[in-house]
C-alpha cells in the first residue's frame, strides 16, 4: 500500500524534531558546537539512537544545513513565488531575505551566515554544503532580477549578479549591525539601500507606462 506522501511516518517526524533541536544547537554555538553529545543532552536520547539516525557528527552537521535551507525555501521562497513577477517579487524576495533570521525563530540568527564564516577557508563537504546552498539562493535572486528585467521594471542592460551581489552585501551588513552592534535602525537602513540600489537600475517611467497598459 502506498502512503500519501503528506502523512510522514513517526520515524520521519522524529528525526525531523531532532534536526529542529540540532538546527537551534548550531545557531547558538555554530556547526562546531553541534556534536551528538550536545544534542544527546538537548533531545534526551542515546547517542547511539542519535546514530541511528545520523552515521556521524559530519552527517548530521550536513543534515542541519539542509534542514536550513529546506525551512529558507518554505520560509522566504514559497511564498515569494506567489507574488506578481518583477519588481514585487524582488522586493518582497530581499524583505523575507532580510527578515529570515529573526522569522525563522533561531536565536543565534541565520546558520548559513554563521557556517560561511567557520568553514570559508576549511576544505571539506560542510563548506562544499555551504557553497552549493549560497550559490542556489544566488541563482534564485539573478532569476528574480532577470523577471524584473523581461517585465521592463529594471533597465535591459542591468546585470544580474551584480544585483545579487549587492543584495548579499545589504544583508549581511543588516545581520552584523542587528545582532552585532544592536542597531535598531538596521531594517530601515537595509530597505533604505536596497531602494537605492533599484532606483539606480529602474527602467525610464515611459517604458513601465509602457508594460501597464499593454
Amino acid at each position: 500500500m502506498v502512503r500519501p506522501t503528506d502523512q510522514p511516518t513517526k520515524g520521519e517526524q522524529t528525526r525531523v524534531a531532532i534536526l529542529d533541536e540540532a538546527l537551534d544547537i548550531a545557531s547558538r554555538l555554530g556547526l562546531e558546537g553541534l556534536t551528538i553529545g550536545s544534542l544527546a543532552d538537548a533531545t534526551g536520547m542515546s547517542k547511539s539512537g542519535l546514530f541511528a539516525h545520523f552515521g556521524s557528527r559530519e552527517d548530521l552537521q550536513l543534515a542541519v544545513l539542509e534542514h536550513a535551507a529546506l525551512r529558507y525555501g518554505e520560509q522566504v521562497l514559497m511564498p515569494v513565488l506567489r507574488i506578481e513577477r518583477g519588481l514585487p517579487r524582488l522586493h518582497a524576495l530581499f524583505e523575507r531575505w532580510l527578515d529570515w533570521s529573526i522569522a525563522s525563530g533561531l536565536p543565534g540568527g541565520c546558520i548559513m551566515i554563521s557556517a560561511a564564516a567557520e568553514y570559508d577557508d576549511r576544505p571539506g563537504p560542510i563548506r562544499d554544503c555551504v557553497i552549493a546552498n549560497q550559490r542556489r539562493g544566488s541563482a534564485l535572486c539573478e532569476k528574480a532580477v532577470r523577471l524584473a528585467i523581461e517585465e521592463d521594471h529594471l533597465k535591459a542592460g542591468t546585470d544580474p549578479e551584480q544585483i545579487a551581489f549587492e543584495m548579499l552585501g545589504i544583508v549581511l551588513a543588516s545581520h552584523n549591525h542587528r545582532r552585532l552592534l544592536g542597531d535598531r535602525e538596521t531594517r530601515k537602513r537595509a530597505l533604505t539601500a536596497f531602494g537605492e540600489l533599484i532606483a539606480r537600475h529602474a527602467a525610464p517611467a515611459k517604458s513601465r507606462v509602457r508594460v501597464a497598459v499593454r
